[in-house]
């Protein structure tokens, strides 16, 4: 019997260095592509996560710009640096019938050329609003008893056509400017990713891990690809990014995968996450993946964020960085909060963190675990963050110190959405316009 029980904690070791990446056990006979990630330099060797400030005294500023069209059609995800001027004295909503499971959302709007706002309500009807809040149209595709399934929505548009999928499986295209159908069809699977759109074509991932390239003329399959398949899923919506020949994505096994934009064929992949049996496996949780300057910017549950050439897969560097927001990259620097209320500024060249403080330090520390950030955009020298209990806090970015909190709502908000003169906040049953 003891023989046995030796025999058995014997090839439980040996299995987990086997798929232990730095077990030194790692197996050499991969049938995937992956990237050569052998030179990792690990700035941070420390595992535990960031709670205490860091060069608190440096002051960082970054160049006003004037971007017009911020959150049109972004390929990169990456929102810069935004040209909001409000003063948050005038607030007004666009209405629609409450969206029952609001909470487990990552609801994105989709902005037009004209400033007009799109979004979607509970039974699956999309609401067109011009800027003074009106409705422009109203269409719903939706029979019965697929409205009764709770049909949740994505938006991407080109300015024409406004390209929708759902999480039943569906796939269409709407005339933008009227609302009318332009064509209509089914996925074998769900979606639950980004669309992003180039050209005459748009992108999407559905739940089998399939990264399908589509006509926007007519919705016809132009290609698929499919990596590695797991039974684990991402909590999260997948995020896409475009760069060049490629197009760039998460799996559910928390690879970064490259495929070539015009044929589908697999370029890299890069293992981002252990496939150690622990409390994460089936909580794989990845921010939004971010594109400046070839390298692609994330950070994932287990405390690690990722700088990876984008052209072979190598990663550049990683930190030990607890957040699962979307990074906004300006001028060589990142910006990303982690879950416990520290902005963190990186070096995007080599990793090093230029300063860290703490934006939770005006709130009471058993408080602290119940705030969780959703979102931020950076505006002019300022970010606007906004929290699940429904709060915008305005910290100032030169010195990292909150200025002011600004109650919203009172139950979960989106991250904020830039266009223009105006910031953009949705909850369960309306979209907050503040100027």
């Amino acid at each position: 019997m003891k023989n046995k029980f030796k025999y058995l904690i014997l090839l439980l070791f040996i299995y987990n260095c086997s798929i232990d990446t730095n077990s030194g056990f790692w197996t050499k006979t991969e049938k995937i592509k992956r990237g050569e990630n052998l030179k990792i330099r690990k700035v941070f060797v420390d595992k535990t996560i960031l709670d205490k400030e860091f060069n608190t005294n440096i002051k960082i500023k970054i160049k006003k710009t004037n971007l017009e069209n911020s959150f049109l059609n972004n390929n990169s995800n990456n929102n810069g640096n935004n040209n909001f001027t409000g003063s948050f004295k005038n607030i007004s909503k666009y209405k629609f019938k409450k969206i029952s499971n609001f909470n487990n959302l990552k609801p994105e709007l989709s902005f037009t050329k004209n400033n007009s706002v799109i979004f979607f309500d509970n039974k699956g009807s999309i609401i067109k609003f011009d800027e003074n809040s009106n409705l422009e149209w109203k269409t719903n595709i939706y029979k019965k008893k697929e409205i009764k399934l709770n049909p949740i929505l994505t938006f991407s548009n080109n300015g024409e056509f406004l390209i929708v999928v759902d999480n039943l499986g569906k796939y269409y295209a709407i005339n933008i400017t009227t609302g009318s159908l332009i064509w209509s069809k089914k996925n074998l699977a769900p979606f639950n990713s980004q669309i992003k759109i180039l050209d005459d074509k748009f992108f999407v991932v559905d739940y089998t891990d399939t990264l399908r390239c589509f006509s926007i003329k007519n919705g016809n399959e132009i290609w698929k690809s499919t990596s590695e398949t797991s039974l684990i899923k991402s909590l999260d919506r997948v995020s896409l990014v475009i760069s060049d020949n490629e197009i760039v994505y998460h799996n559910s096994l928390g690879d970064l995968v490259a495929v070539n934009i015009k044929t589908g064929n697999l370029i890299w992949q890069t293992p981002t996450q252990k496939n150690l049996l622990n409390k994460n496996t089936f909580t794989i949780k990845n921010s939004d993946i971010v594109l400046d300057n070839n390298s692609i910017f994330f950070s994932n549950n287990e405390n690690n964020f990722y700088s990876i050439d984008v052209r072979n897969g190598i990663i550049n560097w990683k930190q030990n960085i607890n957040s699962n927001l979307r990074p906004t990259i300006i001028e060589g620097a990142i910006f990303t909060i982690t879950l416990e209320g520290y902005l963190v500024v990186i070096d995007s060249r080599n990793g090093n963190i230029l300063r860290i403080t703490n934006i939770f330090d005006h709130i009471k520390k058993s408080n602290r675990k119940k705030i969780v950030p959703v979102g931020f955009v950076v505006v002019d020298n300022k970010i606007y963050l906004s929290l699940e209990n429904g709060k915008l806090i305005l910290i100032d970015l030169v010195n990292g110190k909150t200025i002011d909190t600004i109650k919203i709502a009172n139950s979960k908000i989106s991250r904020p959405h830039v266009l223009k003169k105006y910031i953009y906040l949705i909850k369960d049953d309306s979209i907050i316009k503040i100027n």
